[in-house]
């Protein structure tokens, strides 16, 4: 029986922001944010338990200027900066993925989508 593997890929950094954008006004007791973290951790929940995928990696964006910003200055020049209460909450985010035991990847200097692009040939020469 020739079963096709299937590699799910998220951009880590796209859930994020729309956990963050889709709950609002979660703290914890300390009043320490939260509505990201649970978020995100619902949808997580919710793709593996849909889709039980049997290779899974998440994407982060790097924080930091990146390639697409040497070729063009203005990239991302009128977008507002990352809301204080959603970066304070990335740290805990990660180390969500982490204890699902999902491979977490990011590199300086692009952003998840870009590492994304260049996966699915690394993962073909891989033989997935």
């Amino acid at each position: 029986m020739n079963k096709e593997k299937k590699i799910y890929m998220i951009d880590g950094s796209a859930y994020i922001y729309r956990a963050y954008h889709a709950i609002r006004g979660l703290t914890n007791s300390m009043g320490f944010p939260t509505n990201a973290v649970f978020g995100f951790t619902k949808m997580l929940i919710k793709l593996l338990d849909d889709h039980a995928p049997e290779h899974l990696a998440m994407f982060f964006d790097h924080k930091g200027k990146t390639f697409r910003h040497e070729i063009y200055d203005d990239y991302k020049a009128n977008r507002p900066p990352m809301p204080e209460d959603l970066s304070a909450q990335i740290p805990c985010i990660k180390k969500i993925a982490d204890a699902f035991n999902i491979k977490s990847i990011e590199m300086q200097g692009f952003e998840a989508d870009d590492l994304i692009g260049t996966c699915p040939s690394i993962a073909q020469s891989a033989g997935f």
